[in-house]
């Protein structure tokens, strides 16, 4: 069986959250900026491709009372990836140990994943990853989990797919992949082994 891991959130910690506590003085602030300026709409198309800077552009010109604020999110953006999942990355080095092929699939912007991947040595487990900032596709688009198994020669059924977002797993299963919602490295690891996969 192949494993197929999402990054944020099941094997690193992100949350823009962190970052915007130390920008504005409550919680109340911080929540609302996330929600009505840097939204997650705007940040998936970054995850789409867009160069931080277009976005950092497009925004600053409708909020220019919040210019400093939206910088901080390219400028700053490392702050928002707290660290390893260290109970998600003890699964996954288990799997290297016992020869499981391990893939990845990804929405994330390609010039940060770039960073990650020079801060986290963890993420070198896997054969091939596929980051929707290079392909110009999101999850749970079937066709960026088409890709994985096309440039890899994988069959579906001989996949399970890791999420954090239920929404993403459903997008595996509808190609094929077994899907398992990450909530937790515990969780995870009885999933897997219910599939026999640990």
């Amino acid at each position: 069986m192949n494993v197929v891991f999402d990054i944020g959130n099941v094997l690193v910690q992100w949350d823009p959250r962190a970052l915007y506590r130390k920008i504005f003085s409550s919680e109340t602030e911080a929540a609302w900026f996330l929600a009505n300026v840097c939204t997650h709409d705007w940040n998936l198309e970054q995850d789409r491709g867009r160069s931080f800077a277009e976005g950092v552009a497009a925004l600053t010109a409708r909020f220019p009372e919040h210019a400093e604020a939206i910088a901080a999110y390219d400028l700053r953006w490392h702050e928002t990836v707290l660290g390893p999942i260290d109970g998600s990355v003890a699964i996954l080095e288990e799997l290297r140990a016992a020869g499981v092929p391990l893939y990845s699939i990804t929405n994330f912007n390609q010039h940060k994943f770039r960073e990650t991947l020079q801060r986290f040595a963890f993420l070198s487990a896997f054969r091939d990853i596929v980051v929707s900032g290079d392909e110009r596709v999101l999850k749970p688009d079937g066709a960026i989990y088409r890709l994985l198994l096309e440039r890899n020669g994988l069959a579906a059924a001989d996949c399970v797919f890791i999420d954090d977002s239920a929404k993403n797993v459903e997008g595996a299963r509808t190609v094929g992949m077994k899907g398992v919602h990450f909530t937790t490295p515990e969780a995870l690891r009885r999933q897997l082994a219910a599939l026999g996969v640990l």
